[in-house]
């Protein structure tokens, strides 16, 4: 592997390859075992390479972004973890005329993919632009928020994005537009499509600077108020079942507040699986199933994970627990986390 890791820098750039990287300092769950190789390209260029030298190699690949909606196993991952982000950080407004407070004439903003959504909601709100509100408290990147159509108070990617820039299968990079991305409840075309999301063309509105930090501020208070936001989690565990609240599913079973180790159903938010310190990604994983096979008995409702499952053998897992089982073999799995 000593050569691998040797053309793996060359292509990434200089410094930005490690081995044997302990994965929990890279998922919000800080819970997983070591990477083989974990690289941050320097940009699209560089990206394109790592991805053409794991196809040639036969070495298996995941994209990385925040980590915030990943599970990675306690033993790893071996393969390459290819983490979109400084390289990927511009920020720019795109003039495009008439931007007045009392105009309602959109504004296009152009972000990368590797940006915090919590950091182009505050620029966008120092901007003067309304409409990323929603977004402020999400704790992806952009990349991961456009590739599951994040969202939160009846506010989802969707209603923001004009286009996004990808780096297809094909290795060309490509301007997918609006319809092309078929963006529903917690998804989009990128998945199915297997394309890496670069960065991202926004549509936001003029407004008043206070008003929008007001609503941001008012949407945070909301947020630590009803979720656990003092432990270590993926956000919501669970996609929302049609006619169900997830949380609601899972008290009515008589989960709130169930551990195995130190997992736990939040006691704030049954929606929410926290880290009490010290879980294991085993403990997660485990105490997930466990949760789906409780609501199927008590609701006959079968609940699947948002948090996306990694490095687990195969069996070992529920059918609807997003259990990546196609990152060997040098296969890009056409997905990327949050």
């Amino acid at each position: 592997m000593s050569v691998f890791y040797e053309k793996l820098c060359l292509a990434a750039g200089d410094g930005r390859v490690r081995r044997d990287e302990p994965m929990a300092m890279h998922t919000t769950f800080r819970v997983g075992g070591p990477a083989a190789f974990f690289a941050e390209p320097e940009g699209e260029d560089a990206l394109a390479r790592v991805i053409r030298l794991c196809r040639e190699e036969d070495i298996p690949f995941y994209i990385l972004g925040n980590g915030s909606n990943l599970l990675i196993s306690d033993q790893g991952y071996r393969g390459v973890m290819i983490r979109i982000g400084d390289g990927f950080s511009d920020l720019a407004r795109l003039e495009e005329g008439v931007s007045a407070p009392d105009c309602d004439v959109p504004v296009s903003i152009r972000a990368g993919a590797g940006l915090l959504l919590s950091r182009i909601a505050s620029w966008a709100a120092k901007e003067g632009l309304a409409g990323l509100e929603f977004a402020a408290g999400i704790p992806g990147t952009l990349g991961g928020a456009v590739v599951m159509n994040a969202g939160a108070y009846g506010g989802e990617m969707k209603d923001v994005i004009r286009s996004v820039r990808t780096l297809g299968r094909d290795g060309r990079i490509q301007e997918l537009s609006v319809k092309e991305l078929r963006m529903g409840y917690r998804f989009s075309s990128v998945q199915e499509r297997g394309d890496i999301v670069l960065g991202a063309v926004l549509g936001l509105r003029p407004g008043d600077r206070g008003d929008i930090q007001a609503r941001m501020e008012d949407l945070a208070g909301r947020r630590r108020e009803k979720q656990p936001l003092e432990y270590p989690s993926a956000g919501s565990a669970f996609k929302r079942p049609a006619g169900y609240f997830a949380g609601k599913l899972i008290e009515d079973a008589g989960l709130r507040g169930y551990r195995d180790g130190n997992a736990q159903v939040s006691e704030k938010h049954c929606g929410f699986v926290i880290n009490r310190g010290g879980a294991t990604a085993e403990e997660i994983r485990r105490l997930c199933g466990h949760v789906q096979k409780r609501v199927a008995e008590c609701a006959g409702v079968h609940l699947e994970t948002e948090i996306r499952m990694i490095g687990f053998e195969e069996g070992t897992c529920d059918a609807a627990c997003n259990c990546d089982r196609d990152v060997r073999g040098g296969k890009d799995n056409g997905l990327k986390d949050a």
